[in-house]
């Protein structure tokens, strides 16, 4: 093959070279301009923008029903603004409740306009309220621990005392299903509230008169109305209730669920109830307690655990009966089995003077003889004589921490 043979055939394979390598590096350039299509479409949420290659995946709208009379809720909200913004996610939806509505129109307005987390911020009682309107769905339900007790927050480990912990739940934690529990009151207790008023119309003082008034209006007097009630924690009748009603709100402002202390020492050698309790129809007990407490989980403040076998999401509630008697040793004695019984030990005694005493059951009628206040989650609903409870299970959906390992 002569040199001009060589160099025709060298061209003809380096023009054959380029032509390929022109084919393979168009391709690869539109596959490089698919994946980076692809990718700026999955994460163009991030940035709030419309993706026309994935329109139905859309950054999760986040909207907080706060509690306005929560001290520092102003600064929480521009708190939680700015930390949006800080992980690229689209302005949140922020609504206030009021004392007409304490969260549940709210919440079902959010889930209306399309948010995909609730949040409740507050305390027990706006998170009640929100956890009404999302029971039966599927929309998570977040919560921002502001109140006193943040009883459920507790028991579900999310933090009460730092919000940025609290905050990061909700972006990095898991949707957990809780049972709810019911509570119905089916026969109101209206004779201290009539007997007051009865006191007022015979009063022969204006100081007299105005004195009845007040306690005809009174949280020991008022009556429980006849909806029904959702609980989260714990329900109860009698003693708890009662403390939970003579709380001192500028105190529990002041030194949190130690007012609850304070109003509990009030009401030690308060009256003992007559009670019936009817459990899942047929188990049927007459006895006399201080209070009876229906559980969905047992963690209360101050590291008591009242309820240390109470399981949120296992479909049936714990029943606690508590009882004092002897004074001050009675309760000095209940207080002890309490305390031991959170490190997995029962006291044995003959003769008890303070007494817990658990069972489990789907359903309770309580029938209290004189009529006792009741209270759900540590809101006080009124007096009643027969309520009835019921659980509801894994109706709720709740963002928690993620598990730890062990």
């Amino acid at each position: 093959m002569s040199a001009e043979q060589w160099l025709l055939t060298a061209a003809i394979v380096v023009m054959i070279a380029a032509v390929a390598m022109s084919v393979v590096l168009f391709v690869h350039s539109r596959e490089l301009r698919g994946v980076k299509d692809m990718l700026s479409a999955l994460f163009s949420h991030r940035r709030g923008e419309e993706s026309p290659l994935v329109e139905e995946l859309s950054q999760p709208h986040v909207a907080f029903i706060a509690n306005p009379s929560k001290p520092g809720v102003s600064d929480l909200k521009t708190a939680l603004l700015l930390r949006c913004a800080a992980e690229e996610l689209p302005e949140p939806l922020w609504l206030e409740t009021t004392v007409e509505d304490p969260g549940t129109g709210q919440a079902r307005e959010a889930i209306a306009r399309g948010a995909d987390l609730v949040v409740a911020v507050g305390g027990d009682g706006t998170v009640r309220a929100v956890a009404t309107a999302l029971t039966g769905t599927t929309t998570p339900m977040g919560i921002l621990p502001l109140g006193t007790g943040n009883l459920l927050a507790r028991n579900l480990d999310i933090p009460v005392a730092n919000r940025e912990e609290a905050f990061d739940v909700l972006l990095t934690g898991v949707d957990r299903r809780i049972d709810v529990g019911w509570l119905e009151v089916v026969d109101p207790d209206d004779s201290l509230h009539l007997q007051a008023l009865r006191d007022a119309q015979t009063a022969r003082t204006k100081g007299a008169r105005e004195r009845a008034a007040h306690r005809a209006n009174s949280s020991e007097a008022v009556p429980a109305d006849t909806a029904k009630h959702l609980f989260l924690v714990i329900a109860g009748v009698g003693f708890d209730a009662a403390m939970i009603a003579d709380a001192d709100n500028e105190l529990k402002a002041k030194m949190g669920w130690v007012a609850y202390f304070v109003a509990g020492v009030r009401h030690l050698h308060g009256q003992r109830l007559r009670v019936r309790i009817t459990l899942d129809d047929d188990r049927v007990f007459t006895t006399q307690l201080r209070t009876l407490m229906v559980g969905n989980c047992g963690r209360l403040p101050g590291g008591i655990t009242l309820i240390p076998d109470a399981v949120i999401d296992d479909g049936i509630h714990d029943i606690a009966a508590i009882d004092t008697r002897g004074g001050l040793a009675g309760w000095v004695q209940l207080f002890g089995e309490v305390v031991m019984q959170g490190f997995g030990f029962t006291t044995v005694l003959e003769r008890k003077v303070g007494r817990i005493d658990h069972t489990r059951a789907h359903t309770s009628l309580i029938e209290v003889e004189q009529g006792a206040q009741a209270q759900v989650d540590g809101d006080v609903i009124g007096r009643a004589r027969t309520v009835r409870t019921w659980v509801d299970p894994q109706a709720l959906t709740v963002r928690s921490p993620l598990p730890r390992l062990q």
